[in-house]
């Protein structure tokens, strides 16, 4: 076992510093790719050995790491059945998305650092899953952090690239020092940094040291995680290569912060408090991010805003202590996004990087590998009866119907407005794309230069078509793993007992009707998409779309201007004092007082320079003009 869990996370760790030593010098082109993905699938097959030796959890002690005094924090690695799910998951989608990222990347001279970059993303982001104590994820966190910045902008000298990166950093830094301020507090509290060992510590420690606890995890979680109101950066990150939209919304990064809130529930879940908190947070959040979602043009975005939604669900699942069901969730959300996420990118290399869903049109036929599998994971997200989506939303639902009460009552009832938005904006984003007929790429204003054949789309590498089948299977069928107890039997529910966890069974007549109206929900806004956008309509759709966006629709399009709240909250009252510093205190006061003493100087050194001529005639008068001086100044002192 313990091999085993050193290879998780030694392989990509490998991977990522050899490519970043030898790629592109030594190591040819395709053996850089081919090291890149056999150290994640590597990884993924170290995950399996794992699972199949794994019986109760297990703690393995790598190596010394930080000790001083009474502090310790070895390199421990601790393997439970929310450990194992993550792991399993996040080196299958992230071994899936390298193999794409061969395709996708063929072109592009920055396949070292690329590749380099990716794998040290999954090795910090296993580190983060698997760590036994808290300054070892803390390690992992701040490594996804890094990574993503990096990743975002991965073509940094695009301005906007660059920015978007640096935004990701900055606004995850806030939340980061939530978390900081919290693994320090807990140490100076319990006397060890050991996650279990904290967890048992809940009952010693008074209620509202708790609840500030969970809200500076919270704060964390909303930082890492894109929740309301550190949600911003999310949809930015789209500057980066489309696998790594893929890897950050569906294995890796956002998912950072759900599972904090899940690996910490038995301490921070004693609050009330706290995981109302994290229900509401999670409620408004899913809400904020399915309306956005909504108005879209940019496909990318469509789904960014489309993640924060959904992460938003698992958050409100926490809150209502349903960890398995928040679980299940992010497991067929990673399936399904990024499905979508990698679908997206074959439409946009096709349309030769064209991102407007309003330009595209037509392609159910000129790219049914990559529609059929779209077609899939987007009935996983709008939640269609059946489908992996369908069981996993409804788990959550039904857990918060379940907690009762009128707080959750209305959660429950904001989480059915979410999935009928969530339906309507993603049949929205398939009938536009696919549907109707393609669109002449020549009648399309192109950048200068921009390389494609008139009227053709650009015809895909096989491999990353190739990734999306076992992906939309995954998706689609990934209901089997946590059927309702009148179909069968929970595996997930039964593997995943989480302690401190609060897992209610409905009673099957309850969650039939639950089921049942979320599958109306659900179906109803399919129909309102197709009322919108099918058939001729969206020709209507399609022209309206030219004109500019005004009123609801702009304020929607612009995530409801909190970019702009921002910048008016924070960064101009930076930028306006920070100009006063500048411009009135350095350079009107301390340039200015330093230049006029240097011109004062200045001038009188010239003006003592200009009493010197060099004529010897003239230095004899003055010499004897001031004894002259001096004798008869002795000589009036005298008398």
């Amino acid at each position: 076992m313990k091999t085993c869990l050193e290879l998780i996370i030694l392989l990509p760790l490998l991977g990522g510093v050899a490519n970043a030593l030898l790629g592109g010098r030594l190591l040819p082109r395709r053996t850089s790719e081919l090291l890149a993905c056999c150290v994640i699938w590597g990884s993924f097959a170290a995950t399996l050995a794992a699972a199949f030796a794994y019986s109760t959890p297990v703690t393995v002690e790598v190596a010394s790491w930080l000790a001083d005094f009474d502090f310790k924090a070895p390199f421990s690695l601790y393997l439970d059945p929310l450990s194992l799910s993550l792991c399993l998951m996040i080196t299958f989608v992230c071994g899936l998305i390298h193999n794409y990222a061969v395709g996708y990347m063929k072109d592009d001279p920055g396949y070292v650092r690329f590749f380099a970059l990716l794998n040290l993303f999954v090795a910090a982001m296993l580190m983060l899953v698997l760590a036994e104590n808290l300054p070892l994820l803390y390690m992992g966190w701040e490594g996804v952090g890094f990574c993503s910045y990096a990743l975002i902008g991965f073509w940094y000298r695009d301005p906007k690239n660059a920015t978007a990166g640096r935004k990701a950093f900055i606004v995850t830094r806030i939340g980061d020092v939530g978390l900081g301020i919290a693994i320090v507090w807990l140490f100076q509290l319990c006397g060890t940094e050991s996650i279990q060992q904290i967890n048992t510590m809940g009952s010693l420690l008074p209620l509202g040291v708790i609840t500030s606890l969970g809200l500076l995890m919270l704060l964390a979680a909303m930082g890492k995680s894109a929740q309301v109101p550190l949600m911003v950066w999310l949809p930015d990150a789209m500057a980066g290569p489309t696998p790594v939209s893929a890897q950050i919304h569906a294995a890796t990064m956002v998912t950072a912060g759900v599972y904090l809130l899940m690996r910490m529930y038995p301490l921070i879940g004693a609050s009330t408090t706290v995981t109302a908190a994290i229900a509401i947070t999670g409620a408004l959040t899913a809400f904020y991010g399915a309306t956005c979602a909504l108005a879209q043009r940019d496909l990318k975005r469509i789904l960014a805003f489309s993640t924060i939604s959904q992460i938003g669900y698992m958050m409100l699942g926490v809150g209502a202590g349903a960890l398995s069901a928040a679980t299940f969730h992010l497991l067929i959300h990673a399936f399904f996004k990024a499905l979508l996420f990698l679908g997206a990118g074959c439409v946009i290399t096709a349309m030769h990087h064209e991102q407007d869903i309003f330009r595209m049109g037509g392609l159910r036929r000129t790219l049914p590998g990559t529609f059929f599998p779209f077609l899939a994971g987007a009935l996983c997200l709008a939640g269609l009866p059946l489908t992996g989506g369908f069981f996993s939303k409804d788990g959550i639902l039904g857990a918060v119907w379940l907690k009762g009460g009128t707080l959750y009552g209305g959660l429950y009832f904001m989480g059915l407005i979410t999935a009928f938005i969530t339906a309507v904006y993603t049949m929205r984003m398939l009938l536009i794309v696919f549907g109707g007929e393609q669109i002449p790429l020549h009648t399309l204003s192109r950048q200068p230069g921009s390389p494609f054949v008139k009227g053709e789309v650009k015809p895909l590498p096989r491999i990353m078509e190739w990734t999306l089948i076992p992906l939309a299977l995954l998706a689609v069928c990934g209901g089997l793993l946590n059927l309702p107890e009148y179909l069968g039997h929970g595996l997930l529910n039964s593997f995943m007992y989480l302690p401190g966890s609060h897992e209610l069974v409905l009673p099957h007549t309850t969650e039939l009707l639950l089921q049942l109206v979320a599958a109306t929900v659900a179906i109803a806004g399919m129909a309102a998409a197709w009322y919108r956008f099918g058939g001729r309509r969206r020709q209507l759709r399609m022209a309206e779309s030219q004109q500019p966006a005004q009123g609801l629709h702009a304020f929607l399009l612009e995530g409801w201007r909190m970019d702009s709240f921002y910048d008016l909250l924070f960064v101009r009252p930076f930028t306006t004092l920070a100009t006063a510093l500048w411009k009135r205190i350095d350079e009107g006061c301390i340039d200015n007082t330093l230049e006029n003493i240097a011109t004062m100087l200045a001038n009188y050194g010239r003006w003592c320079g200009g009493l010197g001529h060099g004529r010897v005639s003239l230095s004899l008068v003055s010499m004897a003009a001031g004894a002259a001086v001096m004798i008869i100044w002795l000589a009036w002192a005298a008398v």
